[in-house]
């Protein structure tokens, strides 16, 4: 749906399905054309003469309008894809559209759960407590189609949580990361991780002052979502984190602002061994990272963990409390506040980086059970080819 982070989770299995002999188009925003195509698979702009604005530009959270552009689009979008005749349709749990389209076609359909232990009747309840909704009249016409005309009859403004697949729902973390008593939500489920590990360049640690620092380097990074509604909470802790960094005899930071933050922010952010960017190559800088500040959005924990970084967790929202805990609860990281957004001081920035070291050997562990969920990917793939009719 245009989410970069949601994207990057499907890439591992847009190659997969090609691997596995499966003829695959993605629909999906065209700024991830080329690296579609990369993968071996059709592209087609889903957004070509639909954009999501067109459908709504109010809603929040955000996903809510995923919800409108389902409702909006959906005759249109189900016209496009009918002439391909797919077996089967993959999507993932905020791309709405795709559920509407299994349905009209009469086809199966495996989701792609969408974070981390997003399962329907919690994540709903939160979001009927949560503060920021707020939910546009186009959204909510929209949900009448849905119900109407759209196969989907309990459609609500948070469908994009609630439509997981009776057939097979994909999780994009090792199993290790869901308990039992919580994997229930989710069946049937197959555990296919989120990585695609790229090449690391030579000089990755150029990042941090130009590769000359000998000191410990540090790396913040609260992703890309978290700014469209706690810039403030971000930019303060962030700031924390430099004057801690600061702080410390031979070290060096970078802070990376998701492509959000002003010239002014940085400007604010900045001292002398903390540089500031609006945006990084994260799997570059992992690589010479020796701790990472996060909101431990799935993404970047799973990056973390592969590249053997440990953790500092400062959550802000949806399921990245949860996961911070489950993290703490692992031994791959340190959380440096009790509470979502919680105010947090350099000098506890400073104690946790320092900690930080002690956590490798259990985020070493946890990389074995990144490298066993990529070995099993062949296997679900199998299962996969079997529900479009292509396996034996």
């Amino acid at each position: 749906m245009g989410e970069r982070g949601h994207y990057k989770r499907l890439r591992p299995l847009i190659g997969g399905l090609v691997g596995a002999g499966l003829d695959t188009t993605v629909f999906t925003d065209a700024a991830f054309a080329d690296d579609v195509r990369a993968r071996g698979a059709r592209f087609r702009d889903l957004f070509a003469g639909r954009p999501l604005a067109a459908a709504d530009d109010a809603s929040i959270p955000i996903p809510a309008r995923f919800v409108s552009f389902a409702g909006r689009f959906a005759d249109d979008v189900v016209r496009e894809v009918a002439p391909l005749r797919p077996a089967l349709v993959v999507h993932d749990t905020f791309a709405v559209i795709g559920a509407v389209v299994a349905h009209h076609l009469g086809v199966p359909r495996v989701n792609v759960c969408a974070g981390h232990n997003l399962a329907p009747e919690p994540t709903l309840a939160a979001l009927a407590r949560d503060p920021r909704v707020r939910i546009s009249d186009r959204c909510h016409r929209a949900v009448e189609h849905l119900r109407a005309r759209h196969g989907v009859p309990d459609a609500s403004p948070f469908s994009y949580v609630a439509l997981l697949s009776s057939e097979l729902n994909l999780y994009c973390e090792p199993p290790e990361f869901l308990l039992d008593d919580e994997r229930a939500a989710f069946a049937p489920v197959e555990f296919f991780g989120s990585l695609l590990p790229d090449p690391i360049a030579r000089g990755a640690e150029a990042a941090f002052d130009g590769g000359t620092a000998d000191g410990p380097r540090f790396y913040a990074s609260f992703g890309t979502v978290v700014w469209r509604y706690y810039r403030d909470a971000a930019l303060s802790a962030l700031a924390a984190f430099s004057d801690a960094v600061a702080s410390m005899a031979g070290a060096h930071g970078l802070i990376s602002l998701g492509g959000w933050g002003t010239a002014e922010d940085a400007a604010m952010l900045a001292r002398p061994t903390v540089r500031v960017e609006p945006y990084v190559d994260q799997w570059q800088v992992l690589a010479a990272a020796d701790a990472l500040v996060t909101h431990h959005g799935l993404n970047s924990t799973h990056e973390a963990i592969w590249q053997g970084v440990p953790m500092l967790g400062y959550p802000f929202f949806s399921d990245q409390p949860g996961l911070a805990a489950r993290c703490r609860d692992l031994g791959v990281s340190i959380p440096l506040s009790d509470e979502p957004r919680g105010a947090v001081a350099p000098a506890t920035i400073r104690a946790a980086l320092e900690r930080a070291e002690t956590l490798r050997v259990r985020v070493a562990a946890a990389r074995t059970w990144e490298e066993r969920v990529m070995r099993r990917r062949p296997e679900v793939l199998v299962r996969i080819a079997k529900l479009a009719g292509a396996g034996g």
